[in-house]
């Protein structure tokens, strides 16, 4: 029998997280953009994207539009190089760390950004349509009426605390998959932020403020007399009085934006990781799918989006998870190799 050769090769080194299962550049790309992979063109392509609108639909109603369009152009160039950094230096940890997570980074600011560029198109705030659309098909405001119908503090600290799940479940679920799998982690951050973007180029356009337009006068907009209620039902002490009642009121005053009501962002992103909890973490799924449910229903009762905006929430997941998905696993599938 022959003998077996021994090696004292080392073992490999562990792939940084940027890189995943099968992780490449876009097809046909070149050197310049050989590190990209598919979130890198879908974050560059909504900074580009953005910054154009602004560029030429600006008018009069984006003040100071030329330092939002050269923000967006250092942004890109930040961005490349960044990945193009940590495509030199694969090793370093630190690179690798903030090459994997700095979309995450940038959804606060493209939030952020929403309410100083949402009136490119329309001067005031789409909210009538919405609802009138509310008054339709229920023949009330859910918006208004379901808190009253149900002012109860265990009642409304469920709901409140559903909602205020949305921002651990997105980091949670992205841990999870961190420690579980490179690719699936990759795969997750990947159409979590095509659906974020795509959410976020609608609301640049199409400003709907949801309910808090019956409480609030924004940016000197009033809603016409005929969809002002007599009476604005007041907040019930039982709810005002909760916990995460008042997490949530810090929350929307701190980092709240105008014009991002419709679709629902929290129904949309909430349903793209109970996608990816069926798809990679099955063990919690159920549980998951109750907390989503909750959220959704949360989403009217504390009176943050119209009934319509959840179906909107709903409907944009149902595009763009699926779509995110196949396009990120087409451009992470494998290269075939050229016969010689």
């Amino acid at each position: 029998m022959a003998e077996r050769k021994l090696t004292d090769e080392p073992d490999e080194p562990p792939k940084p997280l940027s890189a995943g299962r099968g992780a490449r550049a876009a097809p046909g790309g070149r050197l310049l953009f050989r590190d990209y992979l598919f979130v890198d063109w879908v974050v560059q392509g909504y900074i580009a994207a953005a910054g154009l609108l602004v560029l030429v639909l600006h008018g009069s109603s984006v003040p100071r539009w030329e330092l939002i369009v050269a923000s967006h152009a250092a942004a890109l160039v930040a961005v490349h190089l960044l990945i193009r950094s940590a495509g030199l230096r694969p090793q370093s940890r630190a690179l690798d760390l903030l090459r994997s997570f700095y979309p995450v980074l940038l959804y606060i600011g493209f939030y952020s950004e929403i309410g100083a560029i949402d009136h490119m198109l329309f001067p005031g705030f789409l909210d009538p349509l919405f609802i009138g659309l509310d008054e339709r098909i229920f023949g009330f405001q859910p918006s208004l009426l379901f808190m009253t119908a149900l002012p109860y503090r265990a009642v409304s600290e469920l709901l409140y605390s559903a909602y205020f799940s949305y921002y651990p479940t997105i980091a949670g679920i992205g841990v999870a998959l961190v420690l579980r799998d490179r690719h699936q982690f990759l795969h997750y951050l990947s159409t979590v932020t095509f659906t974020f973007c795509g959410c976020f180029l609608f609301f640049d356009l199409f400003p709907v403020m949801g309910p808090r337009i019956f409480f609030t006068q924004a940016a000197g907009y009033r809603l016409p007399n005929d969809l002002l209620p007599a009476a604005l039902p007041a907040v019930p002490a039982a709810v005002s009085g909760g916990p995460f009642f008042a997490l949530m009121g810090w929350i929307y005053r701190s980092f709240e934006t105008s014009g991002a009501a419709f679709p629902s962002a929290h129904v949309a992103i909430a349903l793209a990781t109970l996608w990816f909890s069926f798809l990679y973490l099955r063990p919690i799924r159920w549980l998951h799918l109750l907390v989503v449910v909750l959220l959704c229903v949360s989403t009217v009762y504390c009176r943050y989006h119209y009934a319509v905006d959840v179906a909107g929430g709903v409907l944009a997941a149902a595009l763009l998870v699926p779509l995110g998905s196949r396009l990120f696993a087409r451009g992470s599938a494998p290269r075939k190799t050229e016969r010689r």
